[in-house]
């Protein structure tokens, strides 16, 4: 068992890492949507990837997530397959935010081996979700 400050650490470590074989800028915050983000996290039982609608505005956070929704076919089929869709996702602070991720269970940020299984994960992921974004960002943002 890691203390925090070891596991603060080895996080830190895990994202140089990461970051170190995948030299590419990622779109992440940068999706010119407010409180519209791609997110990556990985913690002792997962790695996800995962799009965030924050918006404080319930209706036009909930236009962002349906116009996402209407694409979840092209989503699924051309871009990345087992995304979940959550309209109304409870973060642990309580706020209600509209969340799309994917996820692979049975890995741990802890654990070095799993390392170059998850980056390879979130890579691809992200990649692909990026993709299918810069294909229809003008349709998503047009609400």
């Amino acid at each position: 068992m890691y203390s925090k400050e070891e596991a603060q650490q080895l996080k830190r470590e895990f994202w140089i890492d990461f970051a170190e074989k995948y030299t590419r800028k990622w779109v992440l915050y940068d999706t010119k949507i407010k409180d519209f983000s791609f997110k990556f996290y990985v913690d002792n039982k997962k790695a996800q990837v995962l799009i965030d609608m924050e918006h404080r505005n319930q209706d036009i956070r909930i236009s962002y997530f349906e116009k996402l929704e209407a694409l979840k076919i092209i989503l699924e089929e051309e871009f990345i397959k087992d995304l979940v869709f959550e309209k109304n996702f409870v973060l642990e602070n309580g706020k209600i935010i509209s969340r799309i991720w994917v996820e692979k269970l049975g890995v741990s940020v802890s654990n070095k081996k799993y390392w170059d299984e998850i980056f390879d994960f979130l890579n691809e992921k992200m990649h692909a979700l990026e993709m299918f974004f810069l294909e229809y960002d003008e349709f998503i943002k047009a609400i």
